[in-house]
């Protein structure tokens, strides 16, 4: 199993080499530099700034070899990820925060969309699988087909519509101000209570992580129900009902464990899909995550920042993707790793 988990990182290393350079190539050949400005107004304006005109065009240029722009893109990018190499360097902000590295600016944001996309998948997964279950043992019944229908009609609302509306209607300045306009974590003051607090903070990730979530719920809850469907009438599943085992022990200890492997399949899509819908939630309720940074970054072109992001973005996309491929060992002992090699 060790010699696979070392191939599936060295292929995993590879695999984001090819998205880093594909990305700053796709960023190098873009129209647009973030140093360019316009240095000469008209008129006696133009004369009476001229001086400053040139500091800053002094500085421009030294922003752009400092960026090797002034390179080959294919020079730039080997500059660049040689000082990831050597000393863990993504560089500094050109434009979102000039001067600051980039790596502080992301180990500022990073925590808060990693907590929001942790709750989204565990809420997921807790209310996805007792509903698949519950849909499966009791087909096409009145509540499987109410559920059916609301979560088809879940999953066809586009995330980004949802959040405005949430945020038009429950959110303060709206129809019914239950929740901030603006994300809040919950504080530590003194002379409040930890009840207050741990209500503070859950009230500014409810409507992000629902938004989040309800989507990957509505699909994840459909395919555990077909897949349960799938193993509730296999043979062996019919046997273990002959033999005289509860109800629980056939649903949870046989049938699920199977009918597990597929949702564990899904994981591997499903992060990658949470990553990318953080970036307009995030935006949409003002949190400062990795998607709002996302948004200024790609808006300013902000070079060093933009591939600092693209750069832990698909780390933790490939590690979602290995992590998924290894729980199949223990959804099922049957599987080995060690055939494929």
């Amino acid at each position: 199993m060790w010699r696979y988990v070392a191939k599936r990182i060295l292929l995993a290393i590879f695999t984001l080499f090819v998205i880093l350079f594909v990305s700053y190539m796709l960023i190098r050949l873009a129209p647009g530099d973030p140093t360019r400005s316009s240095f000469l107004g008209e008129g006696e304006s133009a004369s009476s700034n001229l001086s400053s005109d040139k500091s800053a065009f002094a500085v421009n240029i030294s922003l752009r070899r400092k960026l090797h722009l002034d390179r080959n893109p294919l020079v730039g990018f080997g500059y660049w990820f040689k000082g990831i190499l050597t000393e863990f360097d993504f560089g500094e902000s050109a434009t979102v925060d000039r001067g600051r590295p980039v790596l502080s600016l992301i180990m500022d944001r990073l925590p808060v969309t990693i907590k929001l996309n942790l709750l989204a998948t565990l809420v997921i997964y807790l209310l996805a699988i007792p509903l698949g279950i519950h849909s499966a043992l009791f087909p096409d019944s009145r509540a499987d087909k109410t559920a059916t229908f609301l979560l088809f009609l879940l999953y066809s609302l586009p995330g980004f519509w949802t959040a405005l509306m949430l945020q038009a209607l429950l959110c303060d300045g709206g129809s019914f101000p239950i929740f901030p306009l603006k994300w809040q974590p919950g504080g530590d003051e003194w002379g409040r209570s930890i009840f207050r607090i741990i209500l503070d903070g859950a009230s500014g990730y409810l409507l992000p992580v629902f938004c989040l979530s309800y989507a990957g719920f509505a699909g994840l809850s459909r395919f555990a129900r077909a897949s349960m469907m799938e193993v509730v009438r296999k043979d062996y599943i019919k046997t273990a009902r002959a033999k005289g085992l509860s109800e629980f022990s056939v649903v949870f200890k046989h049938a699920l464990r199977n009918a597990f492997i597929t949702m564990i399949t899904l994981f591997a899509g499903l992060l990658p899909g949470l990553v990318a819908g953080s970036i307009f939630i995030e935006y949409v309720f003002n949190i400062p995550g990795m998607g709002s940074l996302s948004m200024m970054a790609l808006g300013s072109r902000d070079i060093p920042l933009v591939m600092a992001i693209f750069a832990f973005g698909s780390t933790l996309t490939l590690a979602g993707i290995m992590l998924s491929d290894l729980l199949y060992v223990l959804a099922d002992p049957r599987i080995s790793f060690d055939e494929r090699m």
